[in-house]
C-alpha cells in the first residue's frame, strides 16, 4: 500500500464510525431540498408558465444546479473543519508527519477521501434525480463527474487555507460569508440573469457558477463544445492552482 493510500485508509476508517451523520448532511439534506423546491415550489412555478429553461419542468432546472452546490458544501466542509482539527486540536497531522509520510502525501490521501466522498454522494444524488425524473438526456451521467470536479475546485484551496488559519472561527466566517452565498447567488435556485447587473458579473465569474452550469447543460442535454470545455478549463485550472497552494502550505505547516 502505498503512503497516500494509508493516510486514505486512516480517513475511510473514521467515516465508517460517522457515516451516518455525513450521510445525513451530504445526501439527505440535498435530496430534502430538491423535493422540497423542485416538487413543491415547481409544481407552482410550472403551473405559471414561466420555467427558467422553456420545455423543462423547474426540478429539472435545479436538481443539477443543487447538485453542483451540493458538491461544493462537500468538498469545504470535508477539507476546512477536518483539516484544521487535525493539524490543530487532534493533531493526528502531527503524528502522521512523524512517520515515514511526507506532508504531500498527508494531503493526497486526504484528498483521497474527498473525492471517495464526492463521487459516492454525487451518484446517489443523480440515482434520486433520476427516480424523481428530473434527468432528461444520457448526459446526465456526465454531471457526476462534473460535480466532482466542481467539488475539487472548491477543495483543495479550502485546504491550503484550513492548513493555515489559527482560529476555527476564521473557517466558520468563509463558510458563512463566502460559501452561503455562492450557494444562494451562483444559479443553482433560479437564473444568474435574474440578478442585478453587478452581481450578474460576479455570479458568472464564481467557480460554483460554471459547476452550475456545466451540470445543468449535461443534464438538460443543452451543452455545447465551447461551453463544457470552458467550464472544464475553469473548474481544472482552480483545482490545479489550490492543489500547488496546498502542496506547498502543507509542506511549510508539517515541516515546522
Amino acid at each position: 500500500m502505498t503512503p497516500a493510500l494509508r493516510e486514505f485508509a486512516y480517513w475511510m476508517t473514521r467515516y465508517r464510525h460517522n457515516w451516518r451523520s455525513s450521510a445525513v448532511i451530504s445526501i439527505l439534506n440535498p435530496i430534502l431540498f430538491l423535493l422540497g423546491l423542485g416538487l413543491g415550489l415547481g409544481t407552482l412555478v410550472d403551473a405559471t408558465g414561466h420555467a427558467p429553461v422553456p420545455g423543462s419542468s423547474y426540478l429539472a432546472f435545479v436538481a443539477p444546479g443543487v447538485l453542483a452546490a451540493s458538491a461544493m458544501q462537500t468538498a469545504f466542509l470535508e477539507l476546512s473543519y477536518p483539516v484544521y482539527r487535525a493539524l490543530r486540536m487532534g493533531r493526528s497531522y502531527r503524528i502522521a508527519a512523524g512517520t515515514p509520510l511526507e506532508p504531500g502525501q498527508i494531503f493526497a490521501g486526504h484528498l483521497l477521501y474527498v473525492m471517495f466522498r464526492l463521487v459516492t454522494t454525487s451518484a446517489t444524488f443523480l440515482l434520486a434525480m433520476a427516480v424523481l425524473g428530473a434527468t432528461h438526456s444520457v448526459g446526465s451521467l456526465w454531471t457526476v463527474p462534473a460535480a466532482v470536479l466542481t467539488g475539487l475546485a472548491f477543495a483543495t484551496p479550502a485546504a491550503a487555507m484550513a492548513i493555515t488559519v489559527q482560529r476555527g472561527a476564521t473557517l466558520q466566517l468563509v463558510f458563512r460569508f463566502v460559501i452561503f452565498p455562492l450557494y444562494m447567488l451562483s444559479g443553482t435556485f433560479f437564473a444568474v440573469s435574474r440578478l442585478p447587473l453587478w452581481l450578474r458579473d460576479i455570479a458568472y465569474a464564481s467557480p460554483l457558477w460554471q459547476g452550475v452550469d456545466l451540470c445543468r447543460t449535461l443534464s438538460l442535454g443543452t451543452a455545447t463544445t465551447t461551453g463544457t470545455l470552458t467550464h472544464i478549463g475553469y473548474l481544472g485550472a482552480l483545482t490545479i492552482a489550490g492543489t500547488a497552494t496546498a502542496w506547498y502550505c502543507y509542506r511549510r505547516q508539517l515541516h515546522a
